[in-house]
């Protein structure tokens, strides 16, 4: 029964972060973006993964270096090279409208 209620504060924690990503997107990316005159259209989705995974990322790490380092959920995540590339991906996401001057996806 412990590991199960584990596994439903984890699976809360995901969707926290893909709530938060998705509220993001839609009311704070748009309008940075467009400071920048860059349209906001396209399959913003894909700006979602990666502005809610930024954000996992950025969580995980400080529950796993500073909170919880003992809790092995987190270090496993933090060992975890696809953990990374998808980070590195992420931020990829995020900053190529910028490079490009436009939004790719």
């Amino acid at each position: 029964m412990q590991v199960l209620m584990k596994d439903v504060g984890r699976s809360i924690e995901l969707f926290f972060f893909l709530a938060l990503g998705f509220y993001l997107t839609v009311n704070i990316a748009g309008n940075f973006y467009g400071r920048y005159g860059i349209e906001f259209m396209g399959n913003i989705w894909v700006n979602w993964f990666g502005i809610s995974y930024f954000f996992f990322v950025i969580y995980a790490a400080i529950m796993g270096f500073f909170i919880f380092s003992e809790v092995n959920f987190y270090n496993r995540f933090l060992t975890s090279n696809i953990f990374w590339l998808l980070f590195v991906g992420s931020i990829y996401i995020i900053i190529v409208p910028f490079l490009k001057g436009e939004n790719p996806f």
